[in-house]
């Protein structure tokens, strides 16, 4: 099975028990449970540029993330003021139709996460995806309660993590791949820079 088809598959066990959930609401089951979809921006054009746009494989990525998530019910799209960010949401935004809000970098890492997880907590509906960077993703899954985790390797862009936050009880994460899969060097972070 390919990892397209795992991942959709898991995404659809996921907004189905979602679905299930607030259809139950007072049954036991939590109406305010919400998913949130954490994805790196896709490949960039270029590495020394400190603005990139994507690459071709990059826009490649972004549709395949639009494909992976058109039916898991995503109502709002948090990204940041990098192009590469915006560029990769750009295909879902547009197929669902959605405005992208960007979230403020801040002073620091730390102030930029905790906007991001108050702006997740705060966007209405039942699926948000939040664009980040390699530095990024695993603080902002930590900030929603999930584990702690190293940052991202340099070369690594076919994560998708899936953050399930009840209304009650603990988060939980799933962590998934879409589009292409990643070159080997994804896994052991050679030379690594943080973008």
């Amino acid at each position: 099975m390919s990892s397209m088809r795992r991942t959709l598959l898991v995404l659809l066990a996921l907004v189905g028990a979602l679905a299930s959930a607030g259809a139950q609401g007072a049954k036991g089951a939590s109406a305010g449970d919400k998913l949130v979809f954490i994805v790196r921006h896709a490949e960039k054009a270029s590495v020394t540029d400190p603005d990139p746009s994507l690459s071709a494989a990059g826009k490649e990525r972004a549709v395949a993330l639009a494909a992976a998530l058109r039916d898991a019910r995503v109502s709002a799209i948090l990204v940041t003021a990098r192009k590469r960010t915006a560029e990769t949401a750009a295909p879902l935004a547009s197929a669902l139709e959605l405005t992208m809000h960007v979230v403020p970098f801040g002073a620091s890492t730390p102030e930029h996460v905790a906007g991001v997880a108050a702006a997740v907590r705060a966007a209405k509906g039942a699926a948000v995806l939040v664009v980040g960077h390699s530095n990024t993703v695993t603080a902002i899954i930590a900030a929603l309660g999930g584990p702690t985790m190293p940052d991202l390797c340099d070369a690594a862009y076919a994560n998708l993590f899936i953050v399930r936050l009840p209304e009650r009880g603990a988060p939980t994460l799933v962590r998934a791949q879409f589009g292409a899969a990643d070159h080997a060097e994804a896994a052991s972070c050679p030379g690594m820079t943080v973008r």
